[in-house]
Order: structure tokens, then sequence, then C-alpha cells
């Protein structure tokens, strides 16, 4: 990682696109975050990529490139263990937090954060899960996304920020009087033509924002693309 002075460049990128570094370490995702350059200024860092090298590579690209940072760790765990989690992330400047969405979860998120501008996002249900998938979960029976519409309004009354939903729950969840004013964040996006990869609940970027989104999520489009630039160039080039 680089050791120069610290720089604060201002991104020109359209912060609406969040572009998931799903990449084996932090090298790797500095690199193509270079490759991206100003046309991109908002990334997501996973749990993947923790032991990689993540949260240096967050720093790195707060510090000295200007970027956006979404640290998307889904936690999950008893209260206090939660809220001391955050409240050490929070010192990393991250400007969105992802934890899941059980109403205690939520509220221990929210106290770690305080005093932090760092916002708490509510995982909903993970877009990879279909309904059988939540039968094999032991998950209360119903249409998955009356599920994520409650467990949405749960987070939200519980103090979250906004919401991590699929794009084909992001109008309902909109509409919800809990979400006036709260974030809605969509994964599972994908330019027309792109391949599903194990997604299972998706929609274009184009619909995903014009439904309620504030915010896609792309990655493997633009990451695994032969030039990752021109992808997100078009992704840009194609929202409302």
């Amino acid at each position: 990682m680089s050791n120069s002075p610290a720089q604060t460049p201002q991104s020109v990128g359209d912060d609406r696109l969040i572009v998931a570094l799903d990449v084996p370490n932090a090298l790797a995702g500095l690199s193509l975050a270079e490759r991206l350059g100003p046309s991109v200024s908002f990334y997501k860092i996973g749990l993947g990529m923790l032991t990689g090298g993540g949260l240096a590579l967050a720093n790195e690209l707060k510090l000295e490139h200007g970027k956006r940072i979404f640290l998307d760790m889904k936690l999950f765990d008893i209260g206090a263990t939660v809220e001391r989690a955050v409240r050490g992330l929070a010192q990393f400047d991250i400007d969105f937090l992802t934890v899941h969405g059980d109403p205690h979860v939520v509220r221990a998120a929210m106290e770690g954060a305080s005093g932090s501008n760092m916002k708490i996002l509510a995982v909903t249900i993970l877009t990879s899960l279909d309904r059988a998938d939540l039968d094999e979960c032991l998950i209360q029976p119903g249409d998955i996304g009356d599920l994520v519409i409650t467990r949405a309004a749960r987070a939200l009354e519980a103090g979250a920020d906004g919401v991590i939903s699929s794009p084909n729950e992001a109008a309902l969840i909109r509409a919800l009087p809990q979400a006036a004013g709260k974030l809605i964040v969509t994964p599972g996006v994908r330019p027309l033509g792109a391949d599903s990869g194990d997604q299972k609940r998706i929609a274009t970027p184009h619909r995903a924002l014009t439904d309620g989104a504030d915010h896609i999520v792309v990655g493997r489009p633009i990451v695994q693309a032969a030039d990752p630039r021109a992808a997100a160039q078009a992704i840009l080039q194609s929202l409302p």
C-alpha cells in the first residue's frame, strides 16, 4: 500500500453507482480502483477481503483518493458485541456499514455508530436466496417479498439509516412510512445481457433507481470486464 502523504482529490463520479471490489486482496482492489479512475467515486469492500487488507484499502481509498466507502460486513451477534465492533469500525470514517436487520442488532449498531457520520444499513434477506433457500433455513413461510418488507420496516423502526434489498422490493420499501428519508441500497443489479451469477432477485441499474433505490451495487459486470472503466461508464450512462 502507498506510503505517500495523504491527499484527498475530489471524486467526480456519480455516487449512485457503488462498485463492489470483489477481488482477492487490497493490492488488487487498489489496482482496479486506479483503472476505474474518477468515473467511480464509491466502493464496496466485503467480508471476503477482510483478511486481505480490506480495512487498509478502505483507509487508502478514503484518505488518498477521496472515495466513499461501503463496508459490507453484515454483522450479527449479541448486542454488546455488535456495538463494540461498530464503534471500532467507525474510527475508519466509513460511509456505510451493513448489519443484519434484526432489531436488537440494529439498535446496538446505531449506538456504536453514534457520534460518527457512518450510516448503518440493515440487511433484509440476501439477494442470493429464494424461497427454497429460506425453507431450508427454517425461515417462516410466506412470500419472500412480504418477508423483506416486514424485516425492512422493523429494521427502520429500530433506527437503521437505511436497508439493503433486492431491486424487486425497492419500490415497496420506498412506499413504507418508515422509509421516509431513509436509504435504499440494492445489490443484485445487472446490466442488460449480463450473467446473473449467484444472484436470484435481480434488475437493471435503471429499473432499480426508478423503483426507489438511492444506490446500486455492481460487482462482476465491472470487475470481470475486459475494460472495467468502459463497463462502469456504460452503466453510468444508463442511469436515469
